[in-house]
């Protein structure tokens, strides 16, 4: 089972980034997907979800409007593409595999800053 996150980096305020997180060694389209970040001396949050065959999202109240989780079967990759970026958006952030057992990605930074 592997997870692997891509896309972020350094970015200024207003900014956007799509993160990509390509899956491998289970059956993808079965699994709810879910999005969190860890921001400096903060625990990790959840950010957004996406059933196994996409048709419901969630989203962090705050956050939605602004990221936007969706996911391609076909590929097994889940993204999170996230508009006007702000500094307290900066962390580290994580893909998760959810069905009877939960699998994490490596995670993946992303700063915000001027």
């Amino acid at each position: 089972v592997q997870l692997v996150e891509s896309g972020g980096g350094l970015v200024q305020p207003g900014g956007s980034l799509r993160l990509s997180c390509a899956a491998s060694g289970f059956t993808f389209s079965s699994y709810v997907m879910r999005w969190y970040r860890r921001a400096p001396g903060k625990e990790r949050e959840l950010v957004a979800a996406i059933t196994s065959a996409g048709g419901t999202t969630y989203y962090v109240g705050s956050l939605k409007g602004r990221f936007t989780i969706s996911r391609d079967n076909a590929k097994n990759t889940v993204y999170l593409q996230m508009n006007s970026l702000k500094p307290e958006d900066t962390a580290v952030y994580y893909c998760y595999a959810l069905l009877h057992y939960g699998y994490w990605g490596q995670g993946t930074q992303v700063t915000v800053s001027s």
